[in-house]
């Protein structure tokens, strides 16, 4: 009985161990990626919904939004839960521009302006478009003021970008807007 007792208990002991052994060495492994990998922008999930940048990265619509966001240092903070309000100028609406205004935006030299337009199209906290007023106006992430019009249930920001989609996101909202905001000019 003795002997069998002992068997018993070297073999739970060689268990533990090598249980232990195992979660030493899977724990040191995923530490070591996480690490190395980055921030929340990098995190693949095809099951859950996407947040504000990896829809923005997915539409062909937004291609250029997401390289200002880029240029701009500015994917890692969309990426973060939020949750965000943002008002997503498409191609179309940046090619309204002036020739060159995109262009000129991307260089270096011009990060504080680019990242002074992409903070005026984004909002902290989610403004959920039936709350929203006629004439309501929304703090943006410059310190800077839009105003709404809503009229017959069609939403329009600064009297100049209409809202042509509405897109719910992981971590906030996307309104597709059809017009670049730009905020007024600092006194």
């Amino acid at each position: 009985m003795k002997k069998i007792q002992s068997i018993l208990i070297l073999a739970l002991a060689l268990t533990a161990g090598s249980c232990n052994s195992d979660k030493k060495t899977s724990g040191e492994s995923t530490t070591d990626a996480a690490t190395t990998t980055g921030g929340q922008e990098t995190v693949k999930d095809d099951v859950s919904q996407k947040d504000i940048v990896k829809i923005a990265a997915g539409s062909k619509d937004h291609s250029t939004l997401v390289a200002a966001l880029q240029q701009a240092d500015y994917v890692k903070v969309l990426a973060n839960a939020g949750p965000f309000t943002v008002f997503a100028p498409t191609n179309a609406a940046f090619d309204k521009l002036p020739a060159g205004t995109v262009d000129g935006l991307m260089k270096d030299d011009k990060k504080a302006d680019l990242i002074n337009i992409l903070e005026y199209h984004v909002a902290v906290g989610v403004y959920k478009q039936e709350s929203m007023q006629d004439g309501q106006k929304i703090n943006m992430v410059n310190l800077d003021n839009i105003t709404l019009s809503v009229k017959d249930g069609k939403l329009m920001v600064n009297g100049t970008a209409n809202v042509v989609a509405t897109i719910p996101a992981s971590n906030g909202i996307i309104y597709v807007i059809d017009a670049v905001l730009l905020p007024p000019a600092k006194q």
